[in-house]
């Protein structure tokens, strides 16, 4: 699936795009920021690049695979969008996909940020692993290339770089959220099972606080404990028979494609699955054809950001399906990706050039650091920044505007159930403050 892609100017129509509400902002501003007619602040961009080019570096093969195609779909119908609206500074937007790859095998991710860096893309969107962007976010900034993850969750990330900035929560909202999940399912010694990694062990942590202070033990899997399982691993005979052996009355789950034999593992030892066991954004993905009806049905998965739902859902569904060749089963992560992209246009045209160092110089300003006009299309951007108003792009996962860290301000949490096929079910949202 590794491929350049052009997309044709298709018209000046533009669906509205599905919008929720933001949370109070952090205001972070430039300085040598001037309201000219575009509203931009173009100071430092030494050359102006008028065509935008969005690499992504998303999860076509591994652990994370499940999350390609809805981030792929994200990146690609909102590209589609901004060409049918004109374009970014009058020109096509275009697409240079690469595979992330996973955390076993780092050197994937290492040569596609450089191929992508190679065919100067301006914006990276990506990746969906925390680690993964950890092992490349240093050449990307010295590339002075933008880049924005859909999915990165890690704390360590946080004001990582002025030219890395995400559309997806850290780790202490989702972790509030899982923990209070755990807690008022009536948890009061839990059982964690955690890969160890930035991501696992960082989300874990933020379980773990919520836990302990809301009067619950962590009996097996906490911090410090030494008992994380690598990325990868395949057997978990020895780990669920040590959890086990603790005697927990909930269990989490935080790992990635592993899941699968976590789980085949806990039923062969006796562990009943439903409401008393916790998956995360990591492997909150549908199990229908892995498992037997009724296996998971109950059990609980959190996942950061609004649900994919409506006409925003059906466009991601028909631009997978036209454009990819294939149906979503998860939408995990595809509305912030369609927001990265948006915000990574808006922000080249309020700065005047679409190069990585403009687009993060502006990214914040589109994002409603400064207030301004509430936008929810890239074509009401365009419009507002012409007529010399700062905008707010109203977000469809549902974040508020960059904070001084490049993380949203507030973020929704969703929270999803498993049906008899094994399937989860968005069943509701919960804001978190950052």
């Amino acid at each position: 699936m590794n491929r350049r892609t052009t997309f044709a100017t298709r018209g000046l129509a533009i669906a509205a795009a599905l919008s929720l509400g933001l949370a109070a902002c952090s205001t972070s501003t430039d300085e040598g920021s001037d309201d000219s007619a575009d509203g931009g602040d173009t100071s430092s961009s030494s050359e102006t690049d008028d065509q935008l080019v969005v690499g992504t570096l998303l999860p076509l093969t591994g652990t994370l695979a499940f999350l390609g195609p809805p981030e792929v779909a994200g990146v690609g119908l909102a590209v589609q969008e901004i060409n049918e609206a004109g374009g970014v500074l009058g020109n096509d937007a275009t697409i240079v996909s690469a595979d992330s790859g996973d955390t076993t095998d780092l050197n994937v991710s290492t040569q596609s940020a450089t191929d992508l860096i190679n065919q100067d893309a301006d914006v990276m969107i990506g990746a969906a692993s925390s680690s993964v962007s950890l092992n490349v976010v240093d050449m990307v900034t010295a590339a002075g290339v933008m880049q924005i993850s859909p999915a990165n969750t890690s704390n360590t990330l946080s004001g990582y770089s002025d030219l890395f900035a995400r559309t997806a929560p850290p780790d202490t909202v989702q972790g509030a959220a899982l923990g209070t999940l755990m807690l008022d399912g009536g948890a009061t010694k839990v059982g964690l099972l955690v890969q160890n990694e930035d991501y696992g062990t960082g989300l874990r942590d933020n379980v773990q606080q919520t836990l302990e202070s809301g009067g619950a033990e962590v009996v097996y899997g906490g911090s410090d404990s030494g008992q994380e399982f690598q990325p990868g691993e395949s057997n978990f005979s020895a780990q669920v028979t040590d959890l086990l052996a603790q005697d927990p009355d909930a269990i989490g789950v935080i790992a990635f494609d592993e899941t699968k034999a976590i789980v085949t593992e806990l039923v062969a030892q006796g562990w009943e699955m439903g409401a008393k066991t916790f998956f995360c954004d990591g492997n909150t993905a549908s199990y229908e054809e892995d498992f037997e009806p009724g296996t998971l049905e109950g059990v609980l998965g959190t996942i950061p950001g609004a649900n994919a739902e409506g006409e925003f859902k059906e466009r991601l569904d028909t631009y997978s399906v036209d454009e990819e060749g294939e149906e979503l089963t998860s939408y995990a992560y595809g509305p912030e990706s369609y927001d990265a992209t948006i915000l990574a246009a808006l922000a080249a045209v309020r700065g005047g050039s679409a190069d990585g160092q403009t687009i993060a110089d502006n990214i914040k300003q589109v994002s409603g650091s400064e207030g301004g006009t509430e936008v929810s299309t890239f074509a009401e951007g365009v419009e507002a920044l012409e007529a010399g108003d700062e905008i707010n792009y109203k977000p469809v996962s549902g974040g508020g505007p960059l904070n001084e860290d490049n993380d949203p301000s507030s973020a929704l949490i969703g929270v999803y159930e498993y049906d008899g096929n094994n399937v989860q079910q968005f069943t509701r949202a919960v804001e978190g403050k950052i």
